[in-house]
């Protein structure tokens, strides 16, 4: 697997190091570096203290301490100067992340002091780490399996507390435990199947002959497919709590979507007036509802205009609606429901109404449009808020598919992990409905060798280069 980063490869194992965090405004800056000789490497631009080991041994501190060891000293270019005072953090093999030699230098922040730094490893001998070079580096050297690996990205991409959460759980081991248990029971009908595929009836017991083109342990079977379903489903709600939902606010000019859109946010963003047309364009921001990652967006008023600004704002407005997850469609209850509220209505697709200002306009108890009754709201007071956040989250699914946030129950985290459980689990269904139709067993075990090796590509224990190659560029630079 190569790179066009300086002729890099992924599966070498040449020092190499990357920026943590980002250079910028802050206290510290980290810059991690790993790989064979690479503590050799950056002792040559690290000075300190002599300590009372390297003394006697006449090395250089750094390659005096113990690893799981912090050492402060200065990070020093080649002509011995000082670039920047330093706290390293030393990890020796197999005992770190990647389970090679590494380091965490922790530097000043700005935007100077962490770029000096990583200019003197590199003429030291280090190169730019590639992306997702470091788990990649610990998914081969057995530190992690790849449902962990992933985790780890998905912790770095987390929007809300509970994706947080249940990324956490995976890397863990829940995802790597369950998989791990249903490949168990599925290798032990396996085995079962060989047995029978291997021996002669006679070899075997006297009843083979019933045994014969049906699979031995179904009900070993079914337990196992039921699972791997159960993880499928699974996917559906992690997605939303992963990649999050658009919610798009809609209606008529002056309905009040910019003050619904700054309460739910619970900051002003929009602009708020009486006049009718004054947000010309959308602005989206993301919020967290009930732990969902929610892109937020306020669209400009629809309405009929001849206004060639507010024209562009209303034709984007209609574009947003289409692409929409879920459209919160606010009548204006000052003036009640409109015909042209109607016919907006009748022409987007998932909504949700929200009768907006109830603390003047109260909601008429006997209003249906299409069949449901709106939720009655004020942006101003917050009245009904939560109500309304009740209904999104029942739109999106939510209600329906019962989150669970026990830490030890497993979900999936990656549509590549989604792929492959259902690909198991087409495999398993065809195994068991040719054995429900008497079939021979030497055409029911490939089979059932399909589904364990699909179980073992989702943890790693079968791979190519070419799909880790793919899975790991595209992960962070520094992870």
């Amino acid at each position: 697997m190569t790179s066009n980063n300086d002729n890099a490869n992924y599966g070498d194992d040449s020092p190499i190091a990357a920026f943590a965090t980002t250079p910028g405004n802050s206290a510290l800056t980290l810059i991690r570096c790993s790989g064979k000789g690479s503590i050799e490497l950056a002792a040559t631009v690290f000075t300190a203290a002599r300590t009372k080991n390297s003394l006697q041994e006449n090395v250089s501190p750094l390659m005096s301490v113990q690893g799981n060891t912090v050492i402060h000293g200065w990070i020093v270019s080649n002509k011995k100067e000082k670039i920047d005072d330093v706290l390293v953090s030393v990890f020796r093999a197999p005992k770190s992340y990647t389970g090679q030699d590494s380091l965490d230098i922790c530097c000043h922040g700005g935007m100077t002091a962490g770029i000096a730094v990583m200019a003197a490893l590199k003429s030291a001998g280090f190169r730019n780490a590639l992306p997702g070079e470091f788990t990649f580096r610990a998914f081969m050297n057995g530190k992690l399996d790849l449902t962990k690996a992933e985790s780890v990205m998905e912790l770095v991409s987390a929007k809300t507390e509970t994706s947080r959460r249940h990324a956490v759980s995976r890397l863990s081991g829940s995802l790597h435990n369950e998989i791990d248990g249903i490949k168990k029971l599925l290798v032990d009908v396996l085995a079962a199947a060989e047995i029978y595929l291997d021996y002669s009836e006679d070899e075997i017991s006297a009843d083979a002959e019933e045994v014969e083109g049906k699979l031995p342990k179904k009900e070993t079977a079914l337990e196992v497919l039921t699972r791997l379903k159960k993880l499928s489903a699974s996917w559906q709600l992690e997605r939303i709590f992963q990649e999050g939902i658009t919610v798009v606010i809609a209606g008529c000019p002056n309905s009040g979507k910019s003050s619904l859109f700054n309460s739910l946010l619970k900051e002003d963003r929009s602009i708020v007036t009486e006049i009718p047309g004054t947000t010309r364009d959308w602005i989206e921001a993301w919020v967290s509802i009930e732990g969902i990652p929610i892109r937020l967006i306020d669209t400009a008023g629809l309405r009929e205009t001849g206004d060639s600004v507010e024209k562009i704002g209303v034709e984007r407005s209609r574009k947003l609606l289409e692409e929409s997850d879920i459209v919160l469609y606010l009548i204006d209850g000052s003036r009640g429901l409109t015909a042209e509220d109607k016919d907006f209505i009748a022409n987007i697709g998932r909504h949700i109404l929200v009768w907006n200002k109830c603390d003047i306009a109260p909601l008429p108890e006997s209003l249906q449009v299409s069949g449901q009754i709106p939720i009655s709201v004020s942006a101003k007071t917050g009245e009904g808020l939560v109500e309304l956040y009740v209904a999104i989250t029942s739109e999106a699914g939510i209600k329906d598919l019962q989150l669970h946030d026990d830490p030890s129950s497993a979900t999936l985290g990656t549509i590549r992990q989604k792929n492959l459980v259902d690909a198991a689990c087409a495999s398993l269904e065809e195994a068991l409905t040719l054995s429900d139709n008497d079939e021979p067993l030497d055409i029911i075990a490939p089979l059932l060798k399909d589904t364990v090796n699909s179980l073992g590509e989702i943890t790693g224990e079968v791979s190519t280069a070419d799909l880790l190659e793919k899975m790991f560029s595209n992960f962070c630079v520094g992870k």
